[in-house]
C-alpha cells in the first residue's frame, strides 16, 4: 500500500523552484544594471571626484559638500524649468487624451474608421524624439516655413524668433511632448473606460444622467488607478527630460538657460568628468522623484485608502 504513494510522490513537480528560476534572470539583470549602479551613484554623490585635465582627483570623502553646493549652480531653476516644461505638455496631454478616449468608446456615437484614427494618433509615440526636434526646429526657425506662412498670411510683418524668446522655446519643447505622447497616453485611458461595465452607463442613462454627470460621477472614478499610473509615469518621464530641448537649443538651454533640465545638467557634469557633482545631481532627481510619486499616490489614492 506504502509502495504507490511513495510513486506518486516522486512524481509529483516542485511549481515553485520553476517560478523563482523562471524570474531570476529579472532579478540579476535588475541588481547587475539598475540596482548596483544606483548605489554607486549615491557612493560617489558624497565623494569629491573628478578630473582636471590628464589628473583626476579622487575620490576624496566630503559628506554633503556636493549636495550644498548643488544650491549655489542654480539646480534649483533647472528643476523649475524642468517642472513647467513638463506642465505644457501634460496639461492638454490629458484633457485631449480623456477627451479622445470617452468619444472613441462611446458606443453611442458609432464612430467609424476608428482602427485608422487610433493609429494615426499613436504614430507620432514611435517618432524618436532626435528626429522630432530637428523637424521643429526647420519649422520654426526664423526663416522656416511657419515664418513664411504667417507672414504670407499677413499675419506678422516679420519673423518671430521662436527660439530666442522664452515663451517660444518652453512653448515648442511642450508641445513637442504633447505630440509625442498623448497617443499612448489616450491608448492607455481607453483601455481602462471599456473595462468599465456597460450596465453602470446604462443604468446612468435610464436614470436620467447627463453626460457631464456620467463622466464625473462614474467614468473618472473607476479609471482613477490608471489615471494615477499615466500622471506618475508622465511626471517621472517629464523630470528625466532630455533629448529634445538638448537637441533643439544645442545643448545650450538658450535662450538664458530656460529651457535647461536636470539631466541636460546633469549630462554637462558628466561631460566634464565631475563624477561627485554628477552623482549628487542624480541621488537629488531620484528622491525628488520618489518624493513626487509617493505624494501623487496619496493624495489621488486616499479616497480608496479611507
Amino acid at each position: 500500500m506504502q509502495a504507490p504513494a511513495k510513486a506518486a510522490k516522486h512524481r509529483s513537480v516542485s511549481y515553485t523552484k520553476w517560478g523563482y528560476i523562471f524570474i531570476l534572470p529579472f532579478f540579476a539583470a535588475f541588481i547587475l544594471f539598475q540596482l548596483i549602479p544606483l548605489g554607486s551613484t549615491i557612493y560617489y554623490s558624497f565623494f569629491e571626484y573628478y578630473r582636471s585635465g590628464l589628473k583626476v582627483i579622487g575620490p576624496n570623502f566630503v559628506g554633503l559638500a556636493n549636495f550644498v553646493r548643488l544650491l549655489d549652480l542654480d539646480l534649483p531653476r533647472y528643476f523649475g524649468n524642468t517642472v513647467i516644461m513638463w506642465l505644457i505638455g501634460f496639461i492638454p496631454q490629458i484633457v485631449v487624451s480623456l477627451l479622445l478616449a470617452v468619444r472613441f468608446t462611446d458606443t453611442r456615437l458609432r464612430l467609424r474608421f476608428q482602427p485608422f484614427f487610433k493609429t494615426v494618433i499613436y504614430m507620432p509615440n514611435l517618432i524618436m524624439a532626435s528626429a522630432f526636434a530637428m523637424l521643429f526646429f526647420t519649422l520654426f526657425s526664423d526663416n522656416g516655413p511657419v515664418n513664411t506662412a504667417l507672414m504670407a498670411a499677413g499675419l506678422l510683418g516679420e519673423p518671430f524668433r521662436f527660439l530666442s524668446s522664452v515663451a517660444g522655446t518652453r512653448g515648442l519643447v511642450g508641445l513637442m511632448n504633447f505630440l509625442m505622447w498623448f497617443g499612448n497616453t489616450t491608448i492607455l485611458l481607453m483601455a481602462a473606460v471599456m473595462g468599465i461595465d456597460i450596465s453602470l452607463f446604462e443604468a446612468a442613462e435610464i436614470d436620467g444622467c447627463t453626460p457631464s454627470q456620467t463622466f464625473w460621477r462614474i467614468t473618472m472614478p473607476l479609471i482613477k488607478p490608471i489615471l494615477i499610473y499615466v500622471l506618475i509615469t508622465s511626471l517621472i518621464g517629464g523630470l528625466q527630460m532630455f533629448d529634445v530641448p538638448q537637441i533643439l537649443t544645442n545643448g545650450k538651454g538658450s535662450p538664458d538657460r530656460c529651457t535647461t533640465t536636470m539631466i541636460m545638467y546633469l549630462n554637462n557634469h558628466l561631460y566634464s568628468k565631475n563624477y561627485g557633482l554628477a552623482g549628487a545631481v542624480s541621488t537629488v532627481l531620484f528622491l525628488v522623484c520618489a518624493v513626487l510619486c509617493v505624494v501623487v499616490t496619496r493624495t489621488l489614492d486616499k479616497d480608496e485608502r479611507r
